[in-house]
């Protein structure tokens, strides 16, 4: 595992961050979602992972809603988490998740939300939604949609659909 330095993207690393996003996914769609999402009036947090001077990972959480829920703890959704294809592996996605998560919690969310593999998120905290009460879109999503309290008993009692910035419409 090599040490990575993760810090608040910067504007200089716009460019990188757009090629990292788009070499993770295989297409352009994930990058164009960071652009929507940076450029929208919302509190967000956009961190990179460096190694050698270099980027070569990125993560960007952003506010969610949980419609139906009378007392919703402020949110956030990870979206999308992105390492060059040549670093995947080697632990710079944990380390973005791990500061990212922090990071959230110093920013005032209570929880973090995201669809992705249970059995690469679980290390982290993640445990499925859907036993919650909490949904995305629908069912199909249960078995990879995804939350943590940041906060003990954030999510008590809180039930409903979990909505994301309108920017994620356009995946």
């Amino acid at each position: 595992m090599s040490e990575y330095l993760i810090r608040p993207e910067a504007p200089a690393d716009r460019g990188l961050v757009d090629e990292i996003q788009t070499a993770a996914f295989g297409r352009a769609d994930e990058a164009e979602l960071v652009r929507r999402l940076r450029d929208a009036p919302i509190r967000k947090l956009s961190l990179v992972a460096e190694r050698d001077e270099t980027v070569v990972g990125h993560v960007f959480f952003s506010p969610i809603e949980i419609e139906g829920a009378e007392a919703a703890p402020p949110s956030a959704g990870l979206a999308p988490l992105a390492v060059s294809p040549d670093e995947q592996g080697r632990g710079a996605g944990s380390a973005l998740v791990r500061a990212g998560l922090r990071e959230c919690l110093e920013v005032g969310w209570q929880a973090v939300f995201l669809l992705g593999d249970p059995a690469y998120y679980s290390r982290f905290g993640f445990e499925l939604a859907a036993p919650r009460g909490l949904r995305y879109e629908n069912e199909f999503f249960d078995s990879a949609f995804q939350s943590i309290e940041l906060v003990p008993g954030a999510l008590s009692g809180a039930t409903g659909w979990v909505r994301y910035h309108e920017a994620f419409a356009s995946l």
